[in-house]
């Protein structure tokens, strides 16, 4: 590897900047002018966090499965995430037969940790700033596809530059709306195992109900294990891997917290938009969000009705139940904390900083329309983006419409071939069918499919909507569906024994969903310029919006790469609509709440009888706080959002004190503007973790693996 000479520099002079706004990039955070974080309570040296040539605190985290976070915690490659997070893997370990979701999974010996199919984790080798290079080579003057090839031909190049003959993956992103870029060096291990998942009972207590809400009980993690051949390198899944042995894993502090005590977050933040004007504010809370949160009720509902029917079903449609339901409940809290917290008026105040500025500056004819132009954007485009949210959740849950859709082209493909050509096809065929129809249940997606298209003719204007839509006979689809070479799994196994092509061609499910998929890129093409004009306006507002607040410190929104978030254990005020029962001071929780919140065999707020037997008992063991009870979760104010899910809160020392997994209601706007007396982070105590591992699943070769810092 080349021997890149990297060091965080922190500057100590931060006036402007909040300890708790900001998910910062590693090598960004050299730009803040505000806290100094040794003073908050860190004790950490730069070299100790990011380091490109000694192990440091970055090599102890990864990107899980590209949708959350977790963190390495022992020297033999265990992973501690969210509950949420392993769910997939959980269920598709489980069957009717042994419910992994329901009752729980822990491997109790080495070679019952079970492979995690599809699941990678990736760790960050290295980054480096290129905004220089690719911005020598842009102006403002170029189209969108012109702009785009830059970007292309140079990612590339930095791509074959720094991958060591593919030995990296490198990834090239944007920041600022397009105004910075960076590069990322990661390396990535696909060979990973479920080792201990509680049961939903603990993992998901509370259910919906409590879902971005406080207090919390929850159980939210799972445990997973990391391998790689002998030497160490990555390597697809072989009984012959060994466990992987990290540059760096985090000790585990059993001291507990108090208010004002240093909280540090490292994770991949999925996406933010803070810089988002107050026009998107109102398009997103008025219009799209109203229609996505309509269309994922739908969807939920049909899930439901064939979940509590079969327990085949609930396994395989858990996880989706489990997604869309979260993003629903999202939704509606963000319309609701929009509203409630005055976001539209304080994003307007900004703007009105930016026109000032704009208006004075000797660049005042690149700056002072963008705003009018941005305002222009959406009027256009209102409707069109309703009907993206109710496409957009018809697609991802009506899975008629994906499966058909890849499925015909390789169908057609197959059917086209010779003797030989279908021989040298057939496995590939076959493993793209057993992929497609894995967990799909035809009755569920046909049902799916009349419910989600009948609402979206319902609700999509005419002007915006796919014409196919507008034409079909939504009585008839679900005909269409079950007499359709694409019904379920044994159909479409039929059709390649027998392989006709004018068989695929006159399917009416294709021909249906061929027609959906054409009008989409119709509607894209149609708003191409506009689109490609609102990029340029975005890239314009966020440029000249820093140079009109010299003073302040900025940060770039979340794009799934690698940020640290600083804060403190914090209280948050308190609620009268909710529970406080067994809460002291309102920045933790215990187990005598959870206890309080039980209710026999309800879905939401059920125990097992050996954690109501062991919080009767008081059997606490080392995990106990100093005071003498039993820790659940607790609040900090760090800044997260989605992606951070699973994601480590350490302390001043660099050791685990629990793991990120939820925000909080009252700052639901938190994704377009951070509330500093409202946002909080929402965290499962590692003390409650490691409880559970040990004295309620009896998985203590787990804890003998871990540092333990008492």
């Amino acid at each position: 590897m080349k021997k890149i000479f990297l060091a965080l520099t922190f500057l100590l002079s931060f006036a402007q900047m909040r300890a708790d706004e900001g998910m910062w990039l590693l090598m960004l955070v050299k730009r803040l002018n505000g806290v100094d974080m040794q003073k908050e309570g860190l004790h950490l040296t730069p070299e100790e966090i990011y380091s490109v040539n000694n192990s440091s605190l970055k090599d102890a985290i990864v990107s899980f499965g590209g949708f959350c976070t977790g963190e390495m915690v022992s020297s033999q490659g265990l992973i501690f995430t969210n509950h949420h997070c392993g769910y997939d893997a959980v269920a598709a370990a489980s069957t009717p037969e042994k419910d992994y979701l329901k009752n729980g999974f822990w491997a109790m010996k080495p070679n019952e940790e079970f492979n995690a199919k599809g699941l990678y984790v990736r760790f960050l080798v290295r980054m480096d700033d290129v905004s220089a290079r690719i911005n020598a080579k842009l102006n403002n003057n170029m189209s969108a596809a012109d702009r785009k090839a830059v970007i292309d031909a140079e990612s590339k190049a930095i791509q074959t530059e720094n991958s060591e003959n593919g030995k990296y993956t490198v990834v090239v992103r944007d920041f600022f709306n397009g105004n910075e870029f960076y590069y990322f060096v990661y390396q990535d291990y696909k060979d990973i195992r479920l080792v201990g998942a509680p049961p939903s009972s603990l993992g998901k207590f509370g259910g919906d109900t409590d879902n971005w809400e406080w207090p919390r009980h929850t159980a939210d993690f799972t445990v997973f294990r990391a391998y790689g051949d002998a030497n160490g390198n990555p390597a697809e899944y072989s009984e012959a891997n060994v466990p992987l042995k990290p540059k760096h894993f985090l000790p585990v502090s059993l001291k507990g917290y108090k208010p004002g005590d240093f909280t540090m977050i490292l994770g991949y933040p999925g996406r933010t938009n803070r810089y988002l004007t107050s026009f998107g504010i109102e398009q997103m809370v008025n219009k799209d969000y109203p229609a996505w949160v309509e269309a994922s009720k739908v969807a939920m509902d049909v899930m439901k009705k064939y979940m509590d029917k079969d327990k085949t079903t609930q396994l395989d449609y858990a996880s989706q139940y489990a997604s869309v339901a979260n993003y629903w409940k999202n939704r509606q809290g963000t319309i609701d904390a929009v509203i409630k917290n005055g976001t539209i008026s304080e994003k307007q105040k900004t703007e009105q900083i930016y026109t000032q500025w704009a208006a004075q500056s000797p660049n005042e004819q690149t700056y002072y329309a963008v705003l009018p132009e941005i305002k222009a954007y959406y009027q256009q485009i209102s409707g069109r983006n309703v009907e993206r949210n109710y496409a957009s959740i018809l697609q991802r849950n009506a899975h008629y419409i994906a499966t058909t859709y890849q499925l015909g082209s390789l169908f057609k493909t197959y059917a086209d071939q010779d003797e030989a050509g279908k021989t040298a096809m057939k496995a590939k065929v076959l493993e793209a069918v057993e992929k497609a129809y894995d967990g799909f249940h035809d009755n569920v997606e046909g049902d799916m499919l009349v419910k989600l298209t009948s609402l979206y003719k319902a609700k999509v204007s005419k002007e915006f909507a796919s014409p196919t839509i507008l034409a079909a006979d939504v009585n008839n689809l679900s005909t269409l569906a079950y007499e359709s070479v694409f019904a379920n799994k044994k159909s479409a196994l039929a059709f390649i024994a027998n392989p006709d092509r004018l068989k695929i061609d006159a399917d009416k499910l294709r021909q249906f969903v061929n027609g959906v998929v054409e009008d989409q890129k119709l509607g894209t093409e149609k708003y191409a310029k506009i689109d490609e004009n609102f990029a340029k306006n975005s890239r314009l507002f966020l440029d000249g919006l820093r140079k009109a607040q010299p003073e302040k410190v900025f940060y770039p929104d979340a794009n799934s790469t690698m940020r640290l978030t600083y804060g403190t254990v914090q209280t948050l005020p308190t609620r009268s609509d909710r529970n406080y029962k067994g809460i002291k001071e309102n920045y933790y929780t215990d187990i005598n709440g959870m206890v309080a919140k039980y209710k026999k065999g309800d879905e939401e707020f059920d125990l097992p009888k050996k954690v109501l037997d062991l919080a009767k008992k008081k059997d606490y063991g080392q995990y106990a706080d100093k005071q003498g009870f039993m820790p659940i979760n607790f609040l900090s104010n760090n800044d997260i959002t989605g992606g951070n899910s699973g994601s480590p809160i350490i302390d001043g020392n660099g050791n685990l004190l629990g793991l990120a997994f939820d925000g909080n209601s009252e700052a639901l706007s938190g994704d377009i503007v951070f509330e500093p007396n409202l946002q909080r982070t929402i965290n499962v105590d590692v003390r409650y973790v490691l409880w559970v591992i040990d004295k309620y699943a009896g998985a203590t070769r787990l804890i003998s693996e871990l540092t333990l810092v008492k």
